[in-house]
Protein backbone atom coordinates (compact mmCIF):
# COMPACT_ATOMS: atom_id res chain seq x y z
CA UNK A 1 0.00 0.00 0.00
CA UNK A 2 2.79 2.20 0.59
CA UNK A 3 4.23 1.42 -3.12
CA UNK A 4 0.89 2.69 -4.73
CA UNK A 5 0.53 5.87 -2.45
CA UNK A 6 4.40 6.78 -3.03
CA UNK A 7 3.67 5.99 -6.79
CA UNK A 8 0.63 7.97 -7.08
CA UNK A 9 2.40 10.76 -5.28
CA UNK A 10 4.93 10.29 -7.87
CA UNK A 11 2.82 10.65 -11.13
CA UNK A 12 0.85 13.58 -9.34
CA UNK A 13 3.93 15.50 -9.10
CA UNK A 14 5.33 14.44 -12.78
CA UNK A 15 1.64 15.91 -13.97
CA UNK A 16 2.34 19.21 -12.31
CA UNK A 17 5.60 19.76 -13.26
CA UNK A 18 4.09 18.68 -17.29
CA UNK A 19 1.65 21.42 -16.36
CA UNK A 20 4.27 23.82 -15.18
CA UNK A 21 5.94 23.45 -18.58
CA UNK A 22 3.09 23.63 -20.85
CA UNK A 23 4.21 27.92 -20.96
CA UNK A 24 6.98 30.00 -21.08
CA UNK A 25 5.14 32.81 -20.47
CA UNK A 26 1.84 34.56 -19.04
CA UNK A 27 -0.10 38.12 -19.97
CA UNK A 28 -3.43 39.57 -21.02
CA UNK A 29 -5.11 40.02 -24.00
CA UNK A 30 -4.89 43.69 -25.23
CA UNK A 31 -5.99 45.77 -28.60
CA UNK A 32 -4.64 49.28 -29.98
CA UNK A 33 -8.10 51.21 -29.12
CA UNK A 34 -8.72 54.53 -30.57
CA UNK A 35 -10.51 57.31 -28.32
CA UNK A 36 -12.72 59.68 -30.43
CA UNK A 37 -12.85 63.68 -29.77
CA UNK A 38 -15.31 66.07 -30.44
CA UNK A 39 -13.60 68.61 -32.98
CA UNK A 40 -15.78 71.32 -32.54
CA UNK A 41 -18.09 73.32 -30.11
CA UNK A 42 -21.76 72.32 -30.35
CA UNK A 43 -24.93 70.50 -29.10
CA UNK A 44 -24.57 66.46 -30.28
CA UNK A 45 -27.80 66.90 -32.45
CA UNK A 46 -27.22 63.10 -33.60
CA UNK A 47 -25.32 60.68 -31.67
CA UNK A 48 -26.59 57.29 -32.72
CA UNK A 49 -23.13 55.11 -30.60
CA UNK A 50 -23.74 52.18 -28.00
CA UNK A 51 -21.41 50.16 -26.70
CA UNK A 52 -20.64 47.17 -28.63
CA UNK A 53 -21.46 48.32 -32.22
CA UNK A 54 -19.13 47.56 -34.56
CA UNK A 55 -18.07 50.22 -36.84
CA UNK A 56 -17.02 50.58 -40.29
CA UNK A 57 -13.61 53.33 -40.89
CA UNK A 58 -14.92 56.34 -42.30
CA UNK A 59 -19.11 55.54 -41.00
CA UNK A 60 -20.77 58.52 -39.67
CA UNK A 61 -22.21 57.96 -36.25
CA UNK A 62 -23.27 61.99 -35.42
CA UNK A 63 -22.93 65.32 -35.92
CA UNK A 64 -22.30 68.69 -33.54
CA UNK A 65 -25.10 71.46 -34.73
CA UNK A 66 -23.72 73.43 -37.41
CA UNK A 67 -26.93 76.00 -37.84
CA UNK A 68 -24.85 79.11 -36.96
CA UNK A 69 -21.81 77.67 -39.32
CA UNK A 70 -24.05 77.38 -42.20
CA UNK A 71 -25.65 80.73 -41.50
CA UNK A 72 -22.27 82.42 -41.50
CA UNK A 73 -21.31 80.83 -44.60
CA UNK A 74 -24.42 82.11 -46.46
CA UNK A 75 -23.56 85.28 -45.34
CA UNK A 76 -19.58 85.37 -46.49
CA UNK A 77 -20.88 83.80 -49.85
CA UNK A 78 -23.35 86.95 -50.44
CA UNK A 79 -20.47 89.42 -49.32
CA UNK A 80 -18.24 87.42 -51.97
CA UNK A 81 -20.86 88.06 -54.78
CA UNK A 82 -20.91 91.99 -53.81
CA UNK A 83 -17.56 91.96 -53.80
CA UNK A 84 -17.05 90.55 -57.36
CA UNK A 85 -19.65 92.32 -59.06
CA UNK A 86 -18.11 95.73 -57.52
CA UNK A 87 -14.74 94.83 -59.70
CA UNK A 88 -14.70 97.93 -62.68
CA UNK A 89 -15.22 96.79 -65.89
CA UNK A 90 -11.50 98.09 -67.09
CA UNK A 91 -12.70 98.24 -71.12
CA UNK A 92 -15.85 100.09 -70.30
CA UNK A 93 -14.04 102.52 -68.31
CA UNK A 94 -11.45 102.82 -70.40
CA UNK A 95 -13.37 103.26 -74.06
CA UNK A 96 -14.67 106.86 -73.79
CA UNK A 97 -10.44 107.66 -73.13
CA UNK A 98 -9.69 105.61 -75.76
CA UNK A 99 -11.94 106.96 -78.51
CA UNK A 100 -10.67 110.64 -77.62
CA UNK A 101 -6.97 109.49 -78.16
CA UNK A 102 -8.09 108.08 -81.44
CA UNK A 103 -10.01 111.11 -82.61
CA UNK A 104 -6.69 113.19 -81.03
CA UNK A 105 -4.15 110.91 -83.28
CA UNK A 106 -6.26 111.89 -86.19
CA UNK A 107 -6.06 115.56 -85.65
CA UNK A 108 -2.35 115.20 -85.41
CA UNK A 109 -1.95 113.58 -88.83
CA UNK A 110 -4.05 116.68 -90.56
CA UNK A 111 -2.07 118.58 -88.84
CA UNK A 112 0.84 116.95 -90.06
CA UNK A 113 -0.15 117.02 -93.53
CA UNK A 114 -0.95 120.86 -93.39
CA UNK A 115 2.28 121.72 -91.67
CA UNK A 116 3.91 119.83 -94.82
CA UNK A 117 1.89 121.82 -96.94
CA UNK A 118 2.82 124.72 -95.64
CA UNK A 119 -1.31 125.49 -94.26
CA UNK A 120 -0.41 125.18 -90.62
CA UNK A 121 2.16 126.11 -88.27
CA UNK A 122 3.72 124.87 -86.08
CA UNK A 123 2.59 125.62 -82.99
CA UNK A 124 -0.64 123.93 -83.84
CA UNK A 125 1.48 120.60 -84.37
CA UNK A 126 2.80 121.13 -81.08
CA UNK A 127 -0.31 121.57 -79.24
CA UNK A 128 -2.02 118.78 -80.63
CA UNK A 129 0.74 116.51 -79.71
CA UNK A 130 0.56 117.77 -76.60
CA UNK A 131 -3.25 117.25 -76.18
CA UNK A 132 -2.07 113.70 -77.51
CA UNK A 133 0.12 112.82 -74.74
CA UNK A 134 -1.83 114.22 -72.03
CA UNK A 135 -4.27 111.71 -73.19
CA UNK A 136 -2.50 108.96 -73.32
CA UNK A 137 -0.89 110.22 -69.59
CA UNK A 138 -4.57 110.11 -68.66
CA UNK A 139 -5.54 106.60 -69.91
CA UNK A 140 -2.65 104.98 -68.21
CA UNK A 141 -3.38 106.32 -65.21
CA UNK A 142 -7.07 105.47 -65.20
CA UNK A 143 -5.72 101.87 -66.41
CA UNK A 144 -3.34 101.84 -62.89
CA UNK A 145 -5.81 103.12 -60.90
CA UNK A 146 -8.52 100.88 -62.03
CA UNK A 147 -5.91 98.01 -62.21
CA UNK A 148 -5.13 98.41 -58.22
CA UNK A 149 -9.01 98.56 -57.98
CA UNK A 150 -9.61 95.38 -59.46
CA UNK A 151 -7.11 93.59 -57.61
CA UNK A 152 -7.31 94.95 -54.14
CA UNK A 153 -11.40 93.59 -55.12
CA UNK A 154 -9.97 90.39 -56.21
CA UNK A 155 -7.70 89.95 -53.17
CA UNK A 156 -10.56 91.02 -50.68
CA UNK A 157 -12.68 88.19 -52.75
CA UNK A 158 -9.66 85.27 -51.93
CA UNK A 159 -9.79 86.60 -48.21
CA UNK A 160 -13.51 85.71 -48.37
CA UNK A 161 -13.54 82.43 -50.35
CA UNK A 162 -10.47 81.24 -48.01
CA UNK A 163 -13.25 81.98 -45.12
CA UNK A 164 -16.23 80.40 -46.68
CA UNK A 165 -13.21 77.24 -46.84
CA UNK A 166 -12.87 77.53 -43.35
CA UNK A 167 -16.25 76.98 -42.50
CA UNK A 168 -16.81 73.82 -44.69
CA UNK A 169 -14.04 72.61 -42.46
CA UNK A 170 -15.13 73.50 -39.58
CA UNK A 171 -18.64 71.73 -41.07
CA UNK A 172 -16.99 68.73 -42.30
CA UNK A 173 -15.41 67.87 -38.42
CA UNK A 174 -18.63 68.42 -36.83
CA UNK A 175 -19.43 65.20 -38.54
CA UNK A 176 -18.44 62.51 -36.44
CA UNK A 177 -16.93 59.38 -38.07
CA UNK A 178 -15.19 56.21 -37.26
CA UNK A 179 -11.64 56.22 -37.45
CA UNK A 180 -11.29 52.79 -38.05
CA UNK A 181 -13.12 49.62 -38.35
CA UNK A 182 -13.75 47.76 -35.03
CA UNK A 183 -16.05 47.93 -32.13
CA UNK A 184 -17.49 50.43 -29.59
CA UNK A 185 -16.12 49.71 -26.13
CA UNK A 186 -17.17 52.65 -24.30
CA UNK A 187 -19.44 55.59 -24.71
CA UNK A 188 -18.74 58.82 -22.98
CA UNK A 189 -21.76 61.43 -24.58
CA UNK A 190 -25.16 60.85 -24.98
CA UNK A 191 -27.25 62.58 -27.90
CA UNK A 192 -28.14 66.26 -26.77
CA UNK A 193 -24.83 67.08 -24.71
CA UNK A 194 -22.76 69.90 -25.83
CA UNK A 195 -19.60 68.80 -26.65
CA UNK A 196 -16.14 70.84 -26.78
CA UNK A 197 -13.09 70.01 -28.74
CA UNK A 198 -10.93 67.51 -27.20
CA UNK A 199 -13.75 66.21 -25.27
CA UNK A 200 -13.65 62.10 -25.51
CA UNK A 201 -16.70 60.80 -26.78
CA UNK A 202 -15.83 56.93 -27.68
CA UNK A 203 -13.53 54.39 -27.78
CA UNK A 204 -13.04 51.41 -30.33
CA UNK A 205 -10.69 48.84 -30.82
CA UNK A 206 -10.23 46.36 -33.70
CA UNK A 207 -11.07 43.42 -31.81
CA UNK A 208 -10.33 40.91 -34.78
CA UNK A 209 -6.73 41.60 -34.50
CA UNK A 210 -5.80 41.43 -30.97
CA UNK A 211 -2.48 40.70 -29.19
CA UNK A 212 -1.20 38.98 -25.84
CA UNK A 213 0.73 40.89 -24.05
CA UNK A 214 3.36 38.85 -22.48
CA UNK A 215 6.26 38.84 -19.96
CA UNK A 216 9.51 36.70 -20.62
CA UNK A 217 12.77 37.25 -17.84
CA UNK A 218 16.40 37.92 -19.04
CA UNK A 219 17.54 34.27 -19.95
CA UNK A 220 14.41 33.71 -21.66
CA UNK A 221 15.24 36.51 -24.32
CA UNK A 222 17.89 34.51 -26.33
CA UNK A 223 15.33 32.13 -27.36
CA UNK A 224 12.49 34.79 -28.47
CA UNK A 225 12.90 37.27 -32.02
CA UNK A 226 10.41 39.54 -33.47
CA UNK A 227 8.41 37.77 -36.37
CA UNK A 228 9.13 34.29 -34.77
CA UNK A 229 5.80 31.78 -34.38
CA UNK A 230 4.64 31.05 -31.03
CA UNK A 231 1.73 29.34 -29.68
CA UNK A 232 -1.39 31.90 -27.62
CA UNK A 233 -3.04 29.39 -25.15
CA UNK A 234 -5.95 31.05 -23.98
CA UNK A 235 -7.47 30.27 -20.18
CA UNK A 236 -11.17 30.31 -20.38
CA UNK A 237 -11.31 28.52 -16.66
CA UNK A 238 -11.07 25.17 -15.94
CA UNK A 239 -10.13 23.04 -17.92
CA UNK A 240 -11.48 24.92 -21.00
CA UNK A 241 -8.14 26.03 -22.87
CA UNK A 242 -8.04 27.11 -26.81
CA UNK A 243 -4.44 27.41 -28.31
CA UNK A 244 -4.24 30.21 -30.96
CA UNK A 245 -1.23 30.53 -33.43
CA UNK A 246 0.26 33.58 -32.61
CA UNK A 247 3.55 35.76 -33.92
CA UNK A 248 5.88 37.98 -31.86
CA UNK A 249 6.01 41.22 -33.02
CA UNK A 250 7.42 43.93 -30.12
CA UNK A 251 10.28 43.57 -27.66
CA UNK A 252 10.48 45.69 -25.49
CA UNK A 253 13.60 47.51 -25.13
CA UNK A 254 14.00 47.88 -21.24
CA UNK A 255 12.74 45.74 -18.22
CA UNK A 256 10.46 46.07 -15.74
CA UNK A 257 9.47 45.32 -12.42
CA UNK A 258 7.01 41.84 -13.00
CA UNK A 259 3.92 43.02 -12.51
CA UNK A 260 1.77 41.44 -9.54
CA UNK A 261 -0.85 39.90 -11.76
CA UNK A 262 1.93 37.71 -14.22
CA UNK A 263 3.37 34.57 -13.33
CA UNK A 264 6.89 33.32 -14.85
CA UNK A 265 8.42 29.96 -14.95
CA UNK A 266 11.44 31.26 -13.09
CA UNK A 267 9.40 33.00 -9.81
CA UNK A 268 12.15 34.89 -8.61
CA UNK A 269 12.66 36.74 -11.44
CA UNK A 270 12.13 40.07 -10.45
CA UNK A 271 12.67 41.78 -14.02
CA UNK A 272 10.89 41.00 -16.71
CA UNK A 273 10.50 42.27 -20.39
CA UNK A 274 7.64 43.14 -21.67
CA UNK A 275 6.65 40.76 -24.93
CA UNK A 276 3.33 41.39 -27.47
CA UNK A 277 2.42 38.56 -29.22
CA UNK A 278 -0.40 39.65 -32.02
CA UNK A 279 -3.12 36.71 -32.01
CA UNK A 280 -6.61 36.49 -34.77
CA UNK A 281 -9.48 36.69 -33.06
CA UNK A 282 -12.22 33.98 -33.52
CA UNK A 283 -14.75 36.00 -31.10
CA UNK A 284 -14.31 34.15 -28.02
CA UNK A 285 -10.46 35.78 -27.33
CA UNK A 286 -11.75 39.06 -24.95
CA UNK A 287 -9.96 42.19 -23.58
CA UNK A 288 -8.34 41.43 -20.29
CA UNK A 289 -8.41 37.73 -20.05
CA UNK A 290 -5.57 35.70 -19.02
CA UNK A 291 -3.55 33.66 -21.30
CA UNK A 292 -0.07 31.75 -21.88
CA UNK A 293 2.37 31.81 -24.53
CA UNK A 294 4.36 28.95 -25.29
CA UNK A 295 7.39 29.03 -28.03
CA UNK A 296 6.24 27.08 -31.05
CA UNK A 297 3.84 26.76 -33.20
CA UNK A 298 0.41 25.61 -32.31
CA UNK A 299 -0.64 22.29 -33.57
Amino acid sequence: MKKIALFSTFIILLASCRNAETYDATGIFEANTVTVSSETSGKLVVFSVDEGDSLVAGQQVGWVDTLLLALQQKQLHSQQLSTKKSSPDIAAQAAALRSQIAHQQNECDRIARLLANGAATQKQSDDANAQLRTLRGQLEGLLSTLDKNRSSITESASALQYQQEQIEEQIRKSRITAPITGTVLQKYAEQGEYATPGRSLFKMANLNDIYLRSYFTASQLAHIRIGQPVTVIADFGGDEQYEYPGQITWIAQESEFTPKSIQTQDTRANLVYAVKVSVKNDGRLKLGQYGEVRLGNAE
